[in-house]
């Protein structure tokens, strides 16, 4: 059994995680907490205050929640990935609401996610052949809320005539002129 922690160890611990992970500070403090649960701490020393060595790791730089949040959130929808979904991953890592929201990317950006997720997926209009089986639409659709994306989204690609009219969606020009 490992000796427990005191208080030079669990800033290694915290050092050597931030070192070899991207991280958010949520994530850094369950970490700790769960070694603090697994080894236990010494002795008639204070108890640790996890929350001062994430405050002073985030203040040294080791940590950046909104530069975490915005490349977490980018890198979701580039593969495919909706809002639902991305707000869904950076509130388990424990980032606050007000960093969440710009990472979840502008309407044009969701759009091209689910379009990257039909073309992943090959659905609609990237379907070999289509499908006009309930069935299966249904079950596409039901992957398409699953993956984050408005139920609009889904219904908007299911019904597009061709490929072009799928993409010309998703690139269409959402600034008021």
């Amino acid at each position: 059994m490992p000796k427990p922690l005191d208080a030079a160890q669990l800033d290694a611990l915290a050092l050597a995680y931030v070192a070899r992970f991207a991280t958010s500070g949520g994530k850094l403090s369950a970490y700790l907490a769960r070694k603090l649960r697994e080894r236990g701490w010494q002795d008639g020393a204070p108890p640790p205050d996890v929350a001062a060595l994430v405050e002073r790791m985030a203040a040294q730089g080791y940590i950046d929640d909104a530069g975490y949040a915005l490349a977490k959130g980018q890198g979701l929808l580039r593969r495919g990935y909706g809002a639902r979904r991305i707000e869904g991953a950076l509130a388990q890592d424990g980032i606050a609401a007000e960093i969440r929201a710009p990472a979840q990317g502008d309407e044009t950006q969701r759009r091209r996610a689910a379009l990257a997720f039909a073309r992943r997926k090959r659905f609609w209009p990237f379907a070999e052949a289509r499908s006009l089986d309930r069935a299966v639409r249904e079950k596409q659709v039901g992957a398409f809320l699953r993956a984050g994306h408005p139920l609009a989204y889904a219904r908007r690609l299911a019904d597009a005539a061709s490929l072009e009219d799928a993409e010309s969606w998703a690139d269409e020009d959402l600034e008021p002129n």
